[in-house]
């Protein structure tokens, strides 16, 4: 699954789009650098029954904002994603789709 199929379905599952997940969680103090990955995990499983997986593609982008590697960018893998930005204001917005 692409980095962006996460993100997709995280709003599938939450309602609520990428950016909208990470206000709330900046809004919490997530964003803060001290904060470890376990404990947005536990708060996206708490609130939003997300499993590790998704969490981990939020909590990337909670800690290091839309920019992810293009090592798998035009390659033709399970992982593969259009571009190094991931789109964060939902999926019916999002020009590559």
């Amino acid at each position: 699954m692409s980095f962006q199929a996460f993100l997709d379905t995280i709003e599938e599952k939450t309602g609520l789009t990428p950016r909208e997940l990470l206000d709330i969680a900046n809004s919490k103090g997530f964003g803060d650098p001290g904060v470890k990955a376990g404990q947005i995990l536990d708060w996206l499983k708490t609130d939003f029954d997300l499993g590790r997986g998704h969490g981990m593609a939020l909590v990337h982008v909670i800690k290091n904002g839309p920019h992810i590697s293009s090592r798998h960018v035009g390659s033709d893998g399970v992982h593969r994603d259009e571009t190094d930005m991931l789109w964060l204001d939902g999926k019916a917005t999002n020009p590559l789709r």
